[in-house]
């Protein structure tokens, strides 16, 4: 189990506690100010517009992620208050990911400025590497067109015969499976890898 990172290497542990939960809160939020610029007022009135994180987590997902390594969060949001109904929830949805890609692409830069310092402890440039690689991740993750994830209602607005599956088991099967697969996440975290190195135009070392 993942808390067992806390014993045998607890920086690491440390660092993606805080980069998960931070990431999280601001995916959060993104989708909370998108609702709020589409005329939804629902997340001023719920009180999630704070940073928080555990207004968007609940307790229940920072203890999950500490264990687990599985985090999740939620923006209540009212789609029926929308200025446009199928383009606002396509914009509130794409929010939370395209927040994390931008997080990703932020530490990237971080890690070029710093390319020439030498930092140690718990905000080294490794530490930016791995905001970079999780933000990166999330971003893939979050856009599969599987329900619950921000993905399956973007695609399903744009193919509207997507929609019926939110009604079904499929988003709890595929979900399952993609857990149970530890190499599917290790191929999103591998892109990110590829992403970051790309960018940064030069040999990076991956966790």
């Amino acid at each position: 189990m993942f808390i067992e990172t806390l014993i045998t290497e607890p920086i690491l542990f440390l660092r993606i506690v805080t980069i998960v939960i931070f990431s999280i809160t601001l995916h959060e939020l993104a989708h909370g100010w998108a609702a709020m610029s589409q005329g939804d007022n629902t997340p001023q009135q719920t009180g999630h517009l704070t940073l928080n994180p555990v207004v968007h987590m609940g307790k229940e997902s920072i203890i999950f992620l500490c264990l687990m390594g599985i985090a999740w969060g939620q923006m209540p949001v009212n789609p029926s208050k929308f200025r446009s109904g199928k383009l606002g929830n396509i914009l509130v949805s794409a929010a939370g990911p395209l927040s994390n890609l931008a997080l990703g692409v932020l530490f990237i830069m971080v890690l070029k400025f710093l390319s020439n310092l030498s930092l140690s402890g718990l905000l080294s440039e490794d530490f930016f590497y791995l905001a970079a690689r999780i933000n990166l991740t999330l971003f893939l993750f979050n856009l599969l067109p599987i329900p619950p994830l921000d993905g399956f209602h973007v695609f399903s607005e744009i193919f509207p015969k997507l929609k019926p599956l939110q009604y079904t088991q499929f988003g709890l099967f595929a979900m399952m499976l993609i857990f149970i697969i530890p190499e599917f996440g290790m191929g999103l975290a591998s892109i990110a890898d590829l992403v970051i190195q790309s960018l940064l135009g030069e040999e990076s070392a991956a966790f």
